[in-house]
């Protein structure tokens, strides 16, 4: 039985490798490649995973005609990090985007961080050039804002959109607005040249960010040339926004309003592939940057049945929506339940473009075809691990999960306010002191307790061998880790988007101030 297993699995390596091999060697153009990233939105948030309204109605046939993964992560439950893990297909805390100025601390690229992504991490437009790619950022950027670390030099050749939140609007005198590109230069900035009006919730970004999309897919195909589209809207990020069209549509409010027409473009980059005939030569992914940021209550989306949200490395704060579709490859209306990261997305990607991933660095996405092409759990026995910050929280094997860390935030910012799991307190375990359990774990078996609510006895026997499992796989990792330089460290009031590039063809430079570097303070 067990040569039978072994040698079935040989067969599906061959098949998916040959399948792979014949399109470069017969010179076939390979497949188009686009990643959908959404911005807080939830596991909870689309109709295929139980959303009660049932607002989703592309993105639920979308699952159908293609595979829903239901144990799908990011890397980090906060949007900078989790961006740069997708695009190097590395753990936040070696691509640099961590910080070390305080203890498992949250950090991201606000206007004032001096850093970003770093010149020595390899992205994934950069790679899939040696196939002749040609790659489109739209949206939200968010690995630095200063001329070095945007886009266009890292590989993308083309850009529209922003390096930052949609944060405002300022009166540019303490802090501008922040600008929009076309490519290397800006052409307006949020809440003046591109609008988003606060008291109704409207703008039309969203519609903006469809069409570069749209003309993107059509320019690439009428060149016949493999384009990677990376197309990350940012509207169900607080304060959301949505266009005249599906204002006020929603039963859910503003941030249903923002999904219903997030779905909608979805639909309709579908639709074009479809209409051009390349839709069976085009791998889609569809999933979001981290859990719904709960502390945004009504303007917040939805984890489902998980515990907390953004921030934390709960169930909610980093298990995330996630649809893969490619007609003709991917056998529609499956669902698999293999555990993957957005990290898998970068090696992949490259796997299904026919490159070799980089040999120089350690990598910790892994490849998904077996599990996308042929429904395979070759991949089962693969560990997730859930950081925040520079400290490992807790580790995912199988149906357990064990943290070695706890913390929800502050007692200091909770009695503000800041609440990242509303109505969800579990003693012992949305602590809001960070708590050591490294000598003793908190294990959870999340298909019996997915909200983590009921840790097992650590005096029963099942709990003795999940950590007889899982410690050496952790003490291997801590061992092995080499940590990359931390980016996230020094911010600077000088460095803000002051004057972009572009800025004086529009008149729009601004005089920044003098530069008076501090180490960022990150409160999460």
């Amino acid at each position: 039985m067990r040569r039978l297993s072994v040698f079935t699995s040989l067969s599906l390596v061959f098949s998916i490798i040959c399948f792979l091999l014949a399109n470069i060697a017969s010179g076939a153009m390979p497949p188009n490649i686009i990643i959908m990233l959404m911005d807080d939105m939830g596991w909870g948030d689309l109709g295929v995973l139980g959303q009660p309204s049932k607002e989703t109605p592309n993105l639920d046939a979308m699952a159908a005609q293609g595979m829903l993964l239901p144990n799908f992560y990011t890397a980090n439950p906060l949007c900078s990090p989790s961006r740069a893990a997708l695009l190097t297909g590395r753990l936040p805390v070696r691509n640099g985007f961590f910080t070390t100025n305080a203890h498992a601390r949250n950090a991201y690229t606000p206007q004032e961080i001096v850093g970003g992504i770093s010149e020595d991490e390899i992205l994934l437009p950069q790679m899939l050039k040696k196939r002749g790619y040609v790659s489109k950022i739209v949206g939200k950027w968010h690995l630095g804002h200063r001329p070095k670390h945007l886009p266009l030099k890292h590989g993308f050749d083309e850009w529209f959109g922003a390096p930052n939140c949609h944060f405002g609007p300022y009166k540019n005198t303490d802090r501008p607005n922040i600008p929009v590109y076309n490519n290397s230069e800006m052409i307006g900035r949020y809440y003046e040249e591109f609008e988003i009006h606060r008291d109704t919730a409207e703008s039309n970004l969203t519609q903006i960010y469809l069409r570069e999309g749209l003309d993107f897919i059509l320019r690439l195909n009428q060149a016949q040339k493999p384009f990677f589209l990376y197309w990350a809207p940012d509207a169900t990020h607080g304060p959301v926004y949505a266009s005249k069209k599906f204002n006020r549509k929603s039963e859910r409010g503003r941030y249903g309003d923002a999904v219903m027409e997030l779905d909608y473009s979805v639909g309709q980059m579908l639709a074009l592939l479809k209409s051009l005939g390349i839709d069976n030569n085009t791998f889609v992914f569809f999933t979001s940057d981290n859990g719904a940021a709960l502390i945004s209550g009504t303007e917040g989306g939805s984890n489902g049945p998980f515990l907390c949200g953004k921030e934390t490395t709960f169930e909610g704060g980093m298990r995330e929506p996630a649809i893969a579709y490619w007609p003709g490859h991917i056998k529609e209306g499956t669902v698999n339940f293999q555990l993957s990261t957005v990290m898998d997305l970068f090696t992949t990607s490259l796997a299904i473009a026919g490159i070799k991933p980089p040999n120089d660095r350690m990598l910790d996405g892994l490849d998904l075809t077996p599990v996308l092409l042929n429904n395979s759990d070759s991949l089962k026995n693969r560990p997730v691990y859930f950081y925040r910050g520079n400290e490992l929280m807790a580790v995912r094997l199988g149906q357990y999960k064990a943290h070695y860390w706890t913390w929800s935030n502050s007692w200091e910012q909770f009695k503000t306010g800041i609440d990242f799991c509303p109505g969800q307190e579990v003693p012992g375990v949305t602590t809001h002191n960070q708590t050591n359990h490294s000598l003793q774990p908190l294990i959870f078996h999340l298909g019996r307790d997915p909200g983590e609510k009921y840790p097992i006895s650590v005096l029963s026997k099942e709990y003795l061998d999940v950590l007889k499992a899982i410690t050496p796989i952790v003490q291997k990792h801590q061992r092995e880790l080499i940590p990359g330089v931390p980016q996230l460290n020094m911010c600077d009031r000088a460095v803000m988007n002051w004057a972009p590039e572009g800025c004086e063809k529009l008149g729009k430079c601004l005089k920044p101030p003098e530069s008076n570097p501090w180490k960022c303070v990150w409160p999460h």
